[in-house]
């Protein structure tokens, strides 16, 4: 499997961002075998490197994020480092950049004047509000555009605050949007042969927003504002947490109808498993309460093994919550290579996640973790721009790289 290419090779991407959003859209692609050329400004580079979690001085998530990229140090305030920017861009397919709207302009490097140095460039632009509209402008964190693109409103429970998962769910949402929406211009310009190059305008809030489901024409039509749940999920029942007895929970998804039929049946209720007001998941929504109360009351009577027993012994799609520790011990994790060993630069090894999706033929994979700062000046700028050594200890003196 290793010896196979991967699905990306000879597709080369110039990344110019930093922290999430950008570094998590560029990480894919590099993992299906695409070449990142990952600018950074010197000295400090990506502040990821230093954030969470840090062991010898370099974050854990940045040998995730790093993962088969080749960063260069490069000062792009610096008249020289646009200079340099340029001849990166002109042999690239596309550039990957998450920079506050403006600012690649205001240095010499924006889409129209990339173009004229590469006609068939793609420029893939995210960014907290996208290039254009009245918040264009506006400083773009992705905590924000979860809040303004519906997220935030309905996670949690009525009575208490909005809440957030744990995680920069906004920022990985864009990265998706982001690689998904660079191999959709690659594809027309390529396959399609149309040698075009383009901007994808990736906004945070906008692909939080595509997440939203049926939020528009519900209100539209009927001025349904979609309230947090807590753990059930409006207009589907019954799919919710239930507490065991052993002070385990289980989640429970029994919203199909003839699974709800199983599931009654299974906790000792067929009378509401045969009762035509539960038929369909229309009429259960009308009786959303009772029907999570017969639930629960059987959940809190019996162990979570046993309840778990049950519900799969009678086909009711049912599991636990787990931790990142319950998660790393699950062997249908293991089985489906979702964990491999990589070695730090002291030689300590660590478990690291693999991506997915997978792909039988051209799977991707892991050529080297997250590389130190500058680690690819040379490869890159002698081997690739025909620098000479000269040339590249000058630019490191005048603090261009």
């Amino acid at each position: 499997m290793m010896n196979k290419d991967t699905p990306l090779k000879g597709l080369r991407i110039v990344e110019m961002g930093q922290l999430l959003a950008g570094p998590f859209a560029s990480v894919l692609l590099a993992w299906f075998g695409a070449e990142v050329i990952k600018i950074e400004p010197p000295e400090i580079g990506d502040p990821l490197r230093t954030w969470r979690k840090v062991y010898n001085g370099t974050a854990l998530w940045w040998y995730i994020l790093g993962r088969n990229k080749k960063c260069v140090t490069l000062n792009l305030r610096d008249p020289r480092g646009q200079a340099i920017a340029r001849s990166l861009i002109k042999d690239a397919d596309a550039l990957l950049e998450n920079f506050k709207p403006g600012t690649l302009e205001k240095w010499g490097l924006g889409y129209d004047a990339l173009k004229s140095v590469n006609p068939e460039l793609i420029m893939v632009r995210v960014s907290g509000w996208g290039q254009n509209g009245p918040y264009g402008p506006k400083p773009g964190y992705a905590s924000v555009a979860e809040g303004v693109g519906g997220l935030r409103f309905l996670t949690g429970f009525p009575d208490r605050p909005p809440a957030r998962p744990n995680l920069s769910l906004g920022d990985s949402l864009a990265g998706l949007h982001a690689a998904l929406g660079l191999l959709m211009a690659v594809y027309h310009r390529d396959v399609h042969k149309t040698k075009e190059g383009q901007v994808v305008d990736v906004a945070i809030y906008e692909a939080v927003f595509n997440m939203m489901e049926s939020l528009v024409p519900e209100y539209d039509l009927f001025g349904l504002v979609r309230e947090r749940q807590g753990c059930t999920l409006t207009g589907i029942v019954p799919t919710n947490t239930y507490p065991c007895q052993d002070g385990k929970y289980i989640i429970i998804g029994g919203n199909g109808d003839s699974i709800f039929k199983r599931l009654m049946v299974a906790a000792g209720r067929a009378d509401m498993a045969e009762d035509p007001r539960y038929a369909h998941n229309n009429d259960r929504v009308e009786h959303e309460r009772e029907i999570d109360q017969a639930i629960s009351e059987w959940t809190e009577t019996r162990a979570y093994s046993e309840i778990l027993e049950a519900l799969e012994k009678a086909g009711v799609p049912a599991g636990p919550i787990y931790s990142i520790a319950d998660i790393m011990k699950d062997p249908h994790y293991q089985e489906r290579g979702m964990f491999e060993t990589a070695e730090l630069p002291d030689g300590t090894r660590v478990k690291l996640p693999t991506f997915a999706p997978k792909l039988t033929e051209t799977p991707g994979r892991t050529e080297w973790i997250g590389p130190r700062l500058g680690e690819h000046n040379e490869e890159v700028y002698c081997g690739q721009l025909g620098m000479s050594t000269a040339q590249l200890e000058e630019l490191k003196a005048a603090g261009v790289i």
